[in-house]
């Protein structure tokens, strides 16, 4: 059976645009309104940066994550000046959790623009914040900075921690051996797959009569459109 680091170093054979284009998809993904709820973007980047070991390909992987991520943000910010107050009783806000939504305007409410870059370790707080500051009519010009040094604070944390874990692979397998190695892995995966599965169930229970703010109506002022079919 292959070792972790054989694995990496498989995927470090394919072609460098080829993982580029892979982070930009994730990155993207991660912070597009609803999508980074259940796309693990820091799990790719992750397993990118660690099996990738020249300089220049890392720092590339840095930029276009960067990138990618602050392009998440600017779907939401453009459906939040296009859609406006209506954004809220959308179907994916609904989904996700009304009561996300609020906390997202109450930060902007509170830290302006600024709260772009605040939430970005937030679950689901993060992917609406970006959408409530196109609701709110934050300025471009205070938006985008504040999503770049969020995007870029990301994308610095995860590309930093998978080169140091790639780096350190090798001395690993020579201390506790392949098995070792893989039964850690596998380990990691179960304990990040509960973690997850907690994070979609919470999610989930919105939807479920008597269980969440939405469920009891709460969270909707009385002037608050109504979604097409409630």
């Amino acid at each position: 059976m292959s070792s972790v680091g054989g694995w990496l170093d498989s995927i470090a054979e394919f072609p460098l645009p080829a993982l580029l284009g892979v982070a930009a998809l994730f990155g993207f993904a991660e912070s597009g309104l609803g999508v980074g709820m259940f796309v693990p973007g820091e799990t790719v980047m992750l397993v990118l940066a660690a099996s990738l070991q020249e300089n220049h390909a890392l720092v590339a992987l840095f930029v276009i994550a960067g990138v990618s991520n602050s392009m998440g943000d600017h779907v939401g910010y453009l459906l939040g000046r296009r859609y406006g107050e209506r954004m809220r009783g959308t179907g994916v806000v609904r989904r996700l959790g009304v009561e996300k939504w609020d906390r997202a305007t109450v930060a902007l409410r509170k830290h302006g623009a600024s709260a772009v870059f605040l939430t970005r370790v937030i679950p689901i707080v993060r992917t609406f914040t970006p959408a409530a500051a196109g609701v709110s009519a934050v300025r471009y010009r205070y938006f985008l900075p504040a999503s770049l040094c969020g995007a870029y604070t990301w994308a610095i944390v995860y590309v930093t921690a998978g080169a140091l874990a790639g780096a350190s692979i090798a001395q690993v397998e020579k201390t506790i051996g392949d098995w070792g190695l893989i039964a850690l892995g596998l380990l990691t995966v179960s304990v990040a797959g509960v973690v997850l599965w907690r994070r979609r169930r919470r999610a989930a229970s919105a939807l479920t009569p008597g269980s969440g703010e939405l469920a009891h109506g709460h969270g909707r002022g009385p002037g608050d459109e109504r979604a097409p079919g409630e």
